[in-house]
């Protein structure tokens, strides 16, 4: 009974900062718990955005402010948490969820940007944790979530810094999880989530003529909030929201340098035939317009059956290739 009374205890009241609040995953993970009823303190580098999300906030009753940041910097990661606190008096919940990307040959991209990326995404969440963590110490409770996508598992092709900074968010949480085991009420829980049907795509940096929409089969934005929501109230180290996330994270373990090499060898043949513009995107500036939850889909998208037959083909056609190989290596 106690453990059931512990996965359905509310979190309402409860003070939740949010990183990458502006749009995207964040603003729809910033919606997710003001629907749950808590104060939100919402951060992102711009102020615009930010200030449509807290009327949002405000439209469904619950208290909200805006604290433009820049993740990347250290100082005013802290300057967050102290807002944060001068707010409602405590830190409950705190989402590192603010992320760049850029795409395209590794040495084409500028540089600067590369070395932005690994900022904002890796000491971003460095930042928040170095920020929050002393917090939830000092109140012998608190639950740190980090959004770090399938990307913590396995690389996305031509995007080099961020995969990199993806593979350390996680080594970095593992190591910190260690750190704080001896504090049964402070947690640290990461989150996988595949592609999203966000504004992401919209905002990243595209090099080498890439210009790629959002997949038929990515998630819905509004989803994975639900699963960030389910982790401040059941926290656990590790989830993967949906099973395409799982499907792909482990066929990538069984099958790395089939799945990398053909991924990058597809982008390869598109960078041949499509010649769209340098676009640095949101790496080094804060997110144009539009600062929404989704962004613009390359197909329709497909319906919840065709989806469950995309799943149960994928799964057995890797399911197939895995006895294959195991076979075959029995010969």
């Amino acid at each position: 009974m106690e453990e059931i009374a512990k996965k359905e205890r509310s979190i309402k009241g409860k003070t939740v900062v949010v990183t990458g609040a502006s749009s995207g995953v964040g603003r729809a993970v910033a919606e997710a718990f003001a629907l749950e009823g808590c104060n939100l303190v919402l951060a992102a580098r711009g102020k615009e955005g930010l200030d449509e999300v807290v009327q949002l906030c405000h439209d469904l009753e619950v208290s909200a402010v805006a604290v433009p940041t820049d993740v990347s910097n250290a100082e005013e990661v802290q300057k967050l948490a102290d807002k944060a606190l001068e707010f409602n008096g405590r830190i409950d919940i705190w989402v590192n969820n603010a992320g760049v990307m850029a795409s395209g040959k590794f040495e084409e991209i500028p540089m600067e940007t590369n070395e932005q990326v690994i900022k904002t995404n890796l000491f971003g969440y460095m930042n928040g944790a170095y920020s929050s963590l002393p917090v939830f110490k000092k109140q012998h409770e608190g639950v740190l979530i980090n959004n770090i996508s399938i990307g913590g598992f396995m690389p996305a092709p031509y995007s080099a810094a961020y995969s990199a900074s993806k593979f350390g968010i996680r080594g970095l949480m593992e190591t910190l999880a260690g750190e704080i085991s001896n504090y049964p009420d402070v947690h640290i829980c990461n989150i996988y989530p595949q592609l999203q049907k966000s504004t992401g795509n919209l905002h990243s940096a595209k090099y080498s003529g890439l210009d790629l929409k959002i997949l038929p089969i990515a998630a819905d934005p509004r989803d994975t909030a639900k699963k960030v929501v389910e982790l401040a109230k059941n926290p656990k180290q590790h989830k993967f929201p949906d099973a395409m996330s799982y499907i792909l994270t482990k066929t990538y373990g069984m099958f790395p340098k089939t799945v990398i090499n053909t991924a990058s060898a597809g982008l390869r043949m598109i960078m041949k035939y499509v010649d769209a513009p340098a676009n640095p995107g949101n790496v080094l500036e804060p997110s144009d317009n539009p600062h929404r939850i989704y962004g613009k889909p390359m197909l329709p998208a497909p319906s919840k059956n065709v989806k469950n037959a995309l799943l149960t083909g994928i799964g057995l056609g890797f399911g197939y290739m895995f006895l294959k190989s195991k076979f075959s290596s029995k010969k």
